[in-house]
Protein backbone atom coordinates (compact mmCIF):
# COMPACT_ATOMS: atom_id res chain seq x y z
CA UNK A 1 0.00 0.00 0.00
CA UNK A 2 0.93 3.45 -0.48
CA UNK A 3 2.94 5.36 2.53
CA UNK A 4 0.01 6.90 4.55
CA UNK A 5 1.93 9.92 5.97
CA UNK A 6 2.82 10.90 2.70
CA UNK A 7 -0.86 11.05 1.23
CA UNK A 8 -1.84 13.96 2.63
CA UNK A 9 1.07 14.90 4.87
CA UNK A 10 2.02 18.76 4.85
CA UNK A 11 4.23 20.37 7.43
CA UNK A 12 5.15 23.76 6.96
CA UNK A 13 7.84 23.58 9.26
CA UNK A 14 9.77 20.83 8.18
CA UNK A 15 10.07 17.62 6.67
CA UNK A 16 6.78 15.59 6.28
CA UNK A 17 6.20 11.83 6.03
CA UNK A 18 4.07 8.48 6.54
CA UNK A 19 4.30 5.20 4.57
CA UNK A 20 3.70 5.60 2.45
CA UNK A 21 0.89 10.22 -3.26
CA UNK A 22 -0.95 13.19 -2.39
CA UNK A 23 -4.40 11.59 -2.50
CA UNK A 24 -7.04 14.37 -2.98
CA UNK A 25 -9.32 12.64 -0.84
CA UNK A 26 -7.32 12.99 2.30
CA UNK A 27 -6.70 16.25 0.93
CA UNK A 28 -10.27 17.63 1.49
CA UNK A 29 -10.72 15.55 5.20
CA UNK A 30 -7.39 17.60 6.15
CA UNK A 31 -8.52 21.26 4.74
CA UNK A 32 -12.10 19.93 6.83
CA UNK A 33 -10.44 19.28 10.41
CA UNK A 34 -8.22 22.42 9.38
CA UNK A 35 -10.64 24.70 9.25
CA UNK A 36 -12.45 23.41 12.60
CA UNK A 37 -9.18 23.45 14.50
CA UNK A 38 -6.73 26.07 13.09
CA UNK A 39 -7.98 29.05 15.38
CA UNK A 40 -7.88 26.77 18.46
CA UNK A 41 -4.57 24.79 18.00
CA UNK A 42 -2.26 27.86 16.63
CA UNK A 43 -0.79 27.79 20.30
CA UNK A 44 -0.20 23.91 20.90
CA UNK A 45 3.11 24.79 20.11
CA UNK A 46 3.57 25.67 23.80
CA UNK A 47 2.66 22.46 24.62
CA UNK A 48 5.65 20.83 23.62
CA UNK A 49 7.44 18.67 25.75
CA UNK A 50 11.06 19.57 26.29
CA UNK A 51 12.37 16.11 24.76
CA UNK A 52 10.89 18.15 21.35
CA UNK A 53 14.71 18.95 19.82
CA UNK A 54 13.94 20.34 16.70
CA UNK A 55 18.16 20.98 15.96
CA UNK A 56 18.97 21.74 12.56
CA UNK A 57 21.29 19.57 10.81
CA UNK A 58 24.30 20.58 9.23
CA UNK A 59 23.68 21.22 5.13
CA UNK A 60 24.56 18.37 2.65
CA UNK A 61 25.11 21.77 0.35
CA UNK A 62 28.09 23.90 1.00
CA UNK A 63 30.15 26.20 -1.99
CA UNK A 64 32.66 23.51 -1.43
CA UNK A 65 30.63 20.79 -2.04
CA UNK A 66 28.88 22.33 -5.22
CA UNK A 67 32.19 23.17 -6.76
CA UNK A 68 33.10 19.73 -6.41
CA UNK A 69 33.20 17.43 -9.63
CA UNK A 70 29.91 15.57 -10.20
CA UNK A 71 32.34 12.80 -11.99
CA UNK A 72 34.97 12.75 -8.65
CA UNK A 73 34.34 9.21 -7.09
CA UNK A 74 31.41 7.91 -8.76
CA UNK A 75 30.38 5.04 -7.86
CA UNK A 76 29.06 2.66 -10.81
CA UNK A 77 25.96 0.09 -10.16
CA UNK A 78 27.67 -3.37 -9.15
CA UNK A 79 25.08 -5.79 -10.45
CA UNK A 80 27.22 -8.57 -9.22
CA UNK A 81 26.87 -8.47 -5.35
CA UNK A 82 24.06 -5.96 -5.30
CA UNK A 83 20.27 -7.09 -5.12
CA UNK A 84 17.88 -4.91 -2.81
CA UNK A 85 14.31 -5.95 -1.15
CA UNK A 86 12.17 -3.82 -1.71
CA UNK A 87 9.18 -3.55 0.71
CA UNK A 88 6.23 -1.71 0.01
CA UNK A 89 6.03 -2.79 -3.78
CA UNK A 90 3.19 -1.62 -5.02
CA UNK A 91 2.99 1.54 -3.56
CA UNK A 92 3.66 4.55 -5.50
CA UNK A 93 7.30 5.11 -4.52
CA UNK A 94 8.38 1.30 -4.42
CA UNK A 95 7.00 0.35 -7.89
CA UNK A 96 9.21 3.55 -8.99
CA UNK A 97 12.44 2.50 -7.05
CA UNK A 98 11.81 -1.12 -8.61
CA UNK A 99 11.98 0.49 -12.40
CA UNK A 100 14.60 2.62 -11.59
CA UNK A 101 16.43 -0.91 -10.35
CA UNK A 102 15.83 -2.69 -12.91
CA UNK A 103 16.86 -0.35 -15.04
CA UNK A 104 19.75 -0.50 -13.54
CA UNK A 105 20.22 -3.64 -13.82
CA UNK A 106 20.34 -4.31 -10.00
CA UNK A 107 18.21 -7.20 -8.90
CA UNK A 108 15.22 -7.11 -6.09
CA UNK A 109 13.46 -9.06 -4.04
CA UNK A 110 9.84 -7.53 -3.58
CA UNK A 111 7.47 -8.03 -0.82
CA UNK A 112 4.09 -9.25 -1.58
CA UNK A 113 1.23 -9.58 0.95
CA UNK A 114 -0.78 -11.59 -2.15
CA UNK A 115 -0.15 -13.85 -4.53
CA UNK A 116 -0.14 -12.90 -8.08
CA UNK A 117 -3.27 -14.40 -9.66
CA UNK A 118 -2.24 -16.06 -13.60
CA UNK A 119 -5.72 -14.04 -14.70
CA UNK A 120 -4.47 -10.85 -13.44
CA UNK A 121 -3.81 -8.50 -16.53
CA UNK A 122 -0.27 -6.53 -15.87
CA UNK A 123 -0.56 -3.03 -15.82
CA UNK A 124 1.38 -0.10 -14.54
CA UNK A 125 -1.44 2.37 -15.80
CA UNK A 126 -2.64 5.19 -12.58
CA UNK A 127 -5.74 3.60 -12.51
CA UNK A 128 -4.65 0.24 -11.92
CA UNK A 129 -5.25 -2.21 -8.85
CA UNK A 130 -1.98 -3.20 -6.58
CA UNK A 131 -2.73 -6.75 -8.01
CA UNK A 132 -2.38 -5.70 -11.72
CA UNK A 133 0.62 -3.36 -10.32
CA UNK A 134 2.35 -6.32 -9.04
CA UNK A 135 1.90 -8.88 -12.39
CA UNK A 136 3.43 -5.61 -14.38
CA UNK A 137 6.63 -5.38 -12.10
CA UNK A 138 7.04 -9.48 -11.94
CA UNK A 139 7.61 -9.52 -15.85
CA UNK A 140 10.67 -6.67 -15.55
CA UNK A 141 14.04 -8.24 -15.63
CA UNK A 142 16.15 -9.03 -12.52
CA UNK A 143 12.85 -8.37 -10.18
CA UNK A 144 11.82 -11.53 -7.96
CA UNK A 145 8.16 -11.51 -6.02
CA UNK A 146 8.48 -12.88 -2.23
CA UNK A 147 5.00 -13.34 -0.38
CA UNK A 148 4.90 -11.70 2.72
CA UNK A 149 4.34 -9.56 5.28
CA UNK A 150 6.34 -7.05 7.52
CA UNK A 151 4.60 -8.83 10.62
CA UNK A 152 5.50 -12.14 9.09
CA UNK A 153 9.49 -11.91 10.70
CA UNK A 154 9.85 -15.69 9.21
CA UNK A 155 8.95 -14.45 5.22
CA UNK A 156 11.51 -11.35 6.07
CA UNK A 157 14.43 -13.45 6.55
CA UNK A 158 12.76 -15.61 3.09
CA UNK A 159 13.04 -12.03 1.92
CA UNK A 160 16.20 -10.84 2.96
CA UNK A 161 18.21 -14.05 1.85
CA UNK A 162 21.31 -12.73 -0.54
CA UNK A 163 19.95 -8.81 -0.34
CA UNK A 164 22.72 -6.43 0.75
CA UNK A 165 20.26 -3.97 1.11
CA UNK A 166 16.59 -3.28 2.26
CA UNK A 167 14.19 -0.25 0.93
CA UNK A 168 11.47 0.09 3.43
CA UNK A 169 9.06 1.87 1.56
CA UNK A 170 6.25 1.45 2.91
CA UNK A 171 3.66 2.52 5.40
CA UNK A 172 0.15 2.57 7.04
CA UNK A 173 -2.73 3.17 4.64
CA UNK A 174 -5.87 5.56 5.64
CA UNK A 175 -8.27 3.90 7.76
CA UNK A 176 -11.67 3.64 5.90
CA UNK A 177 -14.05 4.91 6.75
CA UNK A 178 -11.35 8.08 8.12
CA UNK A 179 -13.91 8.62 10.91
CA UNK A 180 -12.68 5.22 12.31
CA UNK A 181 -8.88 6.99 13.04
CA UNK A 182 -10.66 9.18 15.26
CA UNK A 183 -12.44 6.83 17.93
CA UNK A 184 -9.41 4.56 19.31
CA UNK A 185 -11.92 1.83 20.34
CA UNK A 186 -12.98 1.22 16.57
CA UNK A 187 -9.20 1.04 15.65
CA UNK A 188 -7.39 -0.79 18.09
CA UNK A 189 -4.05 -0.67 18.25
CA UNK A 190 -3.67 -4.64 17.54
CA UNK A 191 -5.63 -4.27 14.11
CA UNK A 192 -2.90 -5.09 11.60
CA UNK A 193 -3.12 -2.56 9.30
CA UNK A 194 -2.89 -0.22 12.68
CA UNK A 195 0.02 2.47 12.46
CA UNK A 196 2.10 1.10 15.71
CA UNK A 197 1.54 -2.71 13.86
CA UNK A 198 3.27 -1.17 10.66
CA UNK A 199 5.14 1.19 11.10
CA UNK A 200 6.37 0.38 14.52
CA UNK A 201 6.30 -3.55 14.69
CA UNK A 202 6.52 -3.90 11.29
CA UNK A 203 9.97 -2.30 11.07
CA UNK A 204 10.84 -3.94 14.61
CA UNK A 205 10.65 -7.24 11.90
CA UNK A 206 12.54 -5.52 9.87
CA UNK A 207 15.54 -5.42 12.39
CA UNK A 208 15.03 -8.41 13.85
CA UNK A 209 15.43 -10.19 10.35
CA UNK A 210 17.71 -7.92 9.39
CA UNK A 211 20.36 -8.37 11.83
CA UNK A 212 20.43 -12.31 12.49
CA UNK A 213 24.31 -13.37 12.05
CA UNK A 214 23.70 -15.11 9.01
CA UNK A 215 22.04 -12.26 7.17
CA UNK A 216 23.91 -10.26 4.25
CA UNK A 217 21.67 -7.03 4.82
CA UNK A 218 24.08 -4.24 5.58
CA UNK A 219 21.43 -1.40 5.47
CA UNK A 220 18.13 -0.33 5.79
CA UNK A 221 16.36 2.97 4.14
CA UNK A 222 13.83 4.02 5.42
CA UNK A 223 11.18 6.19 4.19
CA UNK A 224 9.40 8.33 6.91
CA UNK A 225 8.86 12.28 7.91
CA UNK A 226 9.01 15.11 10.33
CA UNK A 227 7.39 13.53 13.51
CA UNK A 228 9.75 15.61 16.33
CA UNK A 229 6.24 18.51 16.09
CA UNK A 230 4.10 16.43 18.08
CA UNK A 231 1.91 19.42 18.89
CA UNK A 232 2.09 21.30 15.33
CA UNK A 233 -1.13 21.53 13.56
CA UNK A 234 -0.47 19.10 11.19
CA UNK A 235 0.80 16.54 13.31
CA UNK A 236 -2.34 17.13 15.32
CA UNK A 237 -4.86 16.81 12.72
CA UNK A 238 -2.99 13.94 10.79
CA UNK A 239 -2.69 11.59 13.91
CA UNK A 240 -6.42 11.85 14.52
CA UNK A 241 -7.32 10.81 11.25
CA UNK A 242 -4.82 8.05 11.27
CA UNK A 243 -4.58 6.28 14.55
CA UNK A 244 -1.10 8.64 15.87
CA UNK A 245 1.02 7.41 12.34
CA UNK A 246 3.32 9.99 12.79
CA UNK A 247 3.71 8.89 16.15
CA UNK A 248 4.21 5.20 15.50
CA UNK A 249 6.84 6.51 12.31
CA UNK A 250 8.80 8.29 14.30
CA UNK A 251 9.15 5.48 17.04
CA UNK A 252 10.42 3.10 14.19
CA UNK A 253 13.19 5.72 13.27
CA UNK A 254 13.99 5.31 16.80
CA UNK A 255 14.44 1.72 16.64
CA UNK A 256 16.86 1.99 13.84
CA UNK A 257 19.06 4.52 15.96
CA UNK A 258 19.21 2.35 19.17
CA UNK A 259 19.74 -0.67 17.71
CA UNK A 260 21.28 -2.69 20.73
CA UNK A 261 24.63 -4.55 20.72
CA UNK A 262 23.33 -8.32 21.67
CA UNK A 263 24.83 -11.43 21.32
CA UNK A 264 24.60 -13.39 17.99
CA UNK A 265 23.00 -10.46 16.59
CA UNK A 266 24.73 -7.77 14.44
CA UNK A 267 24.03 -3.79 13.91
CA UNK A 268 22.51 -2.95 10.78
CA UNK A 269 23.48 0.81 9.58
CA UNK A 270 20.04 2.71 7.92
CA UNK A 271 19.37 5.83 6.21
CA UNK A 272 16.39 7.81 6.90
CA UNK A 273 14.59 9.48 4.45
CA UNK A 274 12.09 12.49 5.52
CA UNK A 275 10.73 13.63 2.04
CA UNK A 276 8.96 16.76 0.80
CA UNK A 277 5.29 16.33 0.04
CA UNK A 278 5.79 12.91 -2.80
CA UNK A 279 3.41 13.62 -6.11
CA UNK A 280 3.63 11.80 -9.14
CA UNK A 281 3.25 14.65 -11.66
CA UNK A 282 6.09 15.41 -13.30
CA UNK A 283 8.21 18.29 -12.33
CA UNK A 284 11.43 18.75 -14.63
CA UNK A 285 13.98 21.35 -13.91
CA UNK A 286 14.00 20.74 -10.09
CA UNK A 287 17.32 22.06 -7.81
CA UNK A 288 17.95 19.46 -5.46
CA UNK A 289 18.18 19.92 -1.48
CA UNK A 290 19.25 17.77 0.90
CA UNK A 291 20.05 18.41 5.28
CA UNK A 292 21.35 15.23 7.30
CA UNK A 293 20.95 15.60 10.96
CA UNK A 294 17.33 15.94 10.22
CA UNK A 295 17.73 19.36 9.52
CA UNK A 296 15.16 21.78 8.83
CA UNK A 297 14.02 22.72 5.35
CA UNK A 298 10.91 24.85 3.67
CA UNK A 299 8.64 22.15 2.70
CA UNK A 300 8.02 21.40 -1.40
CA UNK A 301 6.61 18.92 -3.53
CA UNK A 302 8.77 16.57 -4.59
CA UNK A 303 8.46 13.54 -7.06
CA UNK A 304 8.42 10.05 -6.58
CA UNK A 305 10.97 9.47 -9.00
CA UNK A 306 13.60 11.83 -7.68
CA UNK A 307 12.87 10.26 -3.47
CA UNK A 308 13.38 6.95 -5.52
CA UNK A 309 16.45 7.50 -7.65
CA UNK A 310 17.91 9.24 -3.44
CA UNK A 311 17.01 5.73 -1.71
CA UNK A 312 19.06 4.05 -4.46
CA UNK A 313 21.78 6.40 -4.84
CA UNK A 314 22.18 6.86 -1.09
CA UNK A 315 23.45 2.98 -1.05
CA UNK A 316 26.16 4.08 -2.85
CA UNK A 317 27.69 6.26 -0.16
CA UNK A 318 29.29 4.23 3.32
CA UNK A 319 29.09 8.20 4.51
CA UNK A 320 25.53 7.95 4.36
CA UNK A 321 25.02 5.06 6.69
CA UNK A 322 23.38 6.00 10.22
CA UNK A 323 21.76 9.77 8.47
CA UNK A 324 18.27 10.83 8.77
CA UNK A 325 18.03 12.86 5.48
CA UNK A 326 15.73 16.05 4.36
CA UNK A 327 15.04 16.34 0.99
CA UNK A 328 13.21 18.88 -0.98
CA UNK A 329 13.51 21.27 -4.28
CA UNK A 330 15.68 24.44 -3.14
CA UNK A 331 16.07 27.64 -5.32
CA UNK A 332 18.08 28.00 -8.23
CA UNK A 333 21.69 28.45 -6.85
CA UNK A 334 21.50 26.75 -3.66
CA UNK A 335 21.26 22.84 -4.39
CA UNK A 336 22.13 20.63 -6.95
CA UNK A 337 20.87 18.69 -10.25
CA UNK A 338 21.85 15.10 -8.93
CA UNK A 339 21.66 13.87 -5.64
CA UNK A 340 24.96 12.13 -6.04
CA UNK A 341 26.92 15.63 -5.36
CA UNK A 342 24.96 16.22 -2.14
CA UNK A 343 25.78 12.66 -1.15
CA UNK A 344 29.68 13.21 -0.99
CA UNK A 345 28.80 15.61 1.71
CA UNK A 346 26.77 13.58 3.91
CA UNK A 347 27.49 13.14 7.77
CA UNK A 348 25.88 10.98 10.45
CA UNK A 349 23.42 11.70 12.83
CA UNK A 350 25.29 13.57 15.36
CA UNK A 351 22.43 15.44 17.38
CA UNK A 352 20.69 13.13 19.96
CA UNK A 353 17.09 12.57 18.63
CA UNK A 354 14.27 12.83 21.26
CA UNK A 355 14.05 9.01 22.72
CA UNK A 356 10.65 8.93 22.36
CA UNK A 357 7.93 11.34 21.50
CA UNK A 358 4.84 8.91 21.39
CA UNK A 359 3.02 10.05 24.48
CA UNK A 360 2.76 13.57 23.13
CA UNK A 361 1.82 12.47 19.95
CA UNK A 362 -1.26 10.98 21.86
CA UNK A 363 -1.71 13.94 23.82
CA UNK A 364 -1.89 15.90 21.10
CA UNK A 365 -4.17 13.96 18.78
CA UNK A 366 -6.66 13.87 22.50
CA UNK A 367 -6.27 18.03 22.56
CA UNK A 368 -7.29 18.22 18.98
CA UNK A 369 -10.40 15.71 19.31
CA UNK A 370 -11.57 17.62 22.27
CA UNK A 371 -11.60 20.53 20.70
CA UNK A 372 -12.99 19.18 17.53
CA UNK A 373 -15.74 17.79 19.79
CA UNK A 374 -16.63 20.79 22.12
CA UNK A 375 -16.65 22.94 18.67
CA UNK A 376 -19.20 20.34 16.85
CA UNK A 377 -21.37 20.56 19.80
CA UNK A 378 -21.41 24.07 19.79
CA UNK A 379 -22.30 24.52 16.49
CA UNK A 380 -24.90 22.10 16.40
CA UNK A 381 -26.68 23.52 19.50
CA UNK A 382 -26.25 26.94 17.33
CA UNK A 383 -28.27 25.39 14.58
CA UNK A 384 -30.41 24.03 16.53
CA UNK A 385 -31.87 26.67 17.98
CA UNK A 386 -31.61 28.42 14.58
CA UNK A 387 -33.74 25.98 13.41
CA UNK A 388 -36.43 26.20 16.46
CA UNK A 389 -36.60 30.12 15.67
CA UNK A 390 -37.21 29.55 11.97
CA UNK A 391 -39.98 27.13 12.88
Amino acid sequence: GPLFEQEFLVDCTCACTCTEPFDVKMNRNIFLFGILLLISTSGCESFTSSNSNNGGGSSAIDSKTRSASKDAGSITDNTNEERIAIIGTTGTLGRTAIQDLSRRNIPTKCLLRHAISSSTVPSIEPTASPAQVAAYLATLPNVQMVQGDVNDVNSLVTLFEGCTAVLALYGATAPSPIIIGLIPILYSETNPSHPKMVNYHGLKNIIHAATEEKSSIRRIVRITGKGETPFSFFSIVLNMLSGIAKGWNYEGEQLLRTQPHTPNRKVVDYTIVRPGIMQSKEMGGEVLGLKDNGGEMKVTPVSYDQIADLCIESLKYDNCARSTLTAMNVDEGTGEREYGVLLKGVKEDSRVFPVSLIRDHKTGARIGTTILIVFLTVVGRGLQQLLGKVW
